[in-house]
């Protein structure tokens, strides 16, 4: 029996990395979840908790809204972006199956370059930016996202070799 490959042709490193992408998905799902429930408790402060408290935007200084019109534009663009990255979440998911069931290639391109767009914007836009509270919640996602495009080509088979179906 050869240890790196298992009969459907993927190795325990790509299913640790479709592990890895299925973990990040839920994490990013939580963020949608979490915009969604802010929004529909009270629009405005609670949206903006979640995306502040880094050193360039420190919850204790941070201005919020007070006029209905900016509260309303802010609790609906925070809604947007909460929403959208709990689609990344459901695409780190499928990509993450996709891995683990068919030792797809294609879906690890997507997990590489798709969600890597949007992991890598959030990293620099917000979390080095220091827009976003630097902790274990905001730094978790690039660190999956990471290990994942890293392990999950050493278990996968030469892309040559790979099953059309």
């Amino acid at each position: 029996m050869n240890l790196t490959k298992e009969t459907n042709g993927i190795g325990i490193s790509a299913k640790v990395g479709a592990a890895a992408f299925v973990l990040w998905g839920i994490l990013h799902l939580w963020v949608g979840y979490e915009g969604i429930h802010q929004y529909l408790v009270g629009k405005g402060q609670g949206q903006w908790e979640m995306l502040i408290g880094g050193k360039n935007a420190p919850r204790a200084t941070f201005q919020h809204a007070t006029d209905p019109a900016t509260v309303s534009a802010h609790a609906q663009l925070i809604l947007n972006f909460c929403l959208d990255v709990g689609g990344y979440g459901v695409l780190g998911i499928v990509v993450g199956i996709m891995i683990w069931r068919q030792a797809s290639w294609a879906a690890y391109g997507i997990g590489v370059f798709v969600i890597g767009i949007g992991d890598m914007a959030f990293l620099f836009a917000l979390v080095t930016s220091g827009i976003i509270e630097l902790n274990v919640a905001t730094v978790s996602g690039p660190m999956l996202w990471f290990l994942a495009v890293i392990i999950t080509p050493i278990g996968l088979p030469r892309f040559r070799e790979q099953r059309h179906t």
